[in-house]
């Protein structure tokens, strides 16, 4: 067992300036309420645990405090905000989706068949977390480069050197994520904003009046012709006529 004398201190680098817009925001306009929420409750979480893994590291708990800013930090801010914002989004939409149904007075059956189900939940789940694949790699070298920094003694120095870049190279490859994912979410609400506006022009189909319509004014005019004098009226109808008071 190494000497805990001998070990390489560890310590954490600023994660500020490698998450760059996560930080200063995306500059949209307008702003996205729901994005700026989860782009401060990332950074919030990300902090506490840069904070926490100073704190053990300070202690000597070295392996705790490398796997307190590990791999399952960064899958967990990922997948809660894409989780997050999916579920938003399909809400916002389904409540877009009723409100204009019910103002073309869409039938509650078909209502409801309009509506988001939960394999299309799933699809934009999938679509929006896409958008971390090139996160998800380096999460892969960072837990690697962790895991060497764990046993790592003074005399390797690269050890450290080498996890602290993995480290900012992760804070980068989710700002990436994040910008990756604004550009997909954006395609998905001009999507759904063209299935609201669909369902906003949805009339009630006219071939049920029709059928009805149709005989009955056929019926109509051609009794007309017959009570005017221009047609014959057939034997069944004279009989009819005939019984009457």
């Amino acid at each position: 067992m190494t000497n805990p004398k001998l070990l390489l201190p560890v310590r954490i680098p600023e994660l500020g300036p490698a998450l760059g817009k996560l930080l200063t925001g995306t500059g949209q306009s307008p702003p996205d309420p729901t994005l700026d929420r989860y782009r401060v409750a990332m950074l919030g979480r990300l902090i506490e645990a840069a904070g926490e893994a100073r704190r053990l590291a300070a202690e000597g708990t070295r392996p705790e405090a490398i796997r307190a800013v590990g791999l399952e930090l960064w899958l967990e801010v990922w997948e809660r905000t894409v989780n997050g914002i999916a579920r938003e989004l399909v809400e916002r939409v389904n409540r877009q989706l009723d409100a204009e149904a019910r103002a073309v007075r869409m039938p509650r059956r078909l209502r409801r068949r309009v509506a988001l189900d939960a394999a299309e939940v799933r699809g934009l789940t999938g679509r929006l977390g896409a958008a971390g694949a090139g996160l998800v790699a380096a999460l892969d070298d960072l837990q690697a480069k962790g895991a060497r920094l764990e046993s790592a003694t003074a005399a390797d120095r690269s050890a450290l050197d080498d996890w602290q870049r993995a480290l900012l190279t992760a804070a980068r490859r989710l700002e990436a994520a994040w910008l990756a994912l604004e550009e997909q979410l954006a395609e998905e609400t001009n999507r759904w904003r063209e299935a609201v506006g669909l369902v906003a022009a949805w009339r009630r189909p006219l071939w049920p009046v029709a059928v009805v319509a149709v005989p009955a004014l056929a019926a109509a005019g051609w009794l007309g012709l017959i009570l005017g004098g221009y047609a014959r009226a057939p034997g069944w109808l004279q009989r009819a006529w005939s019984l009457l008071p």
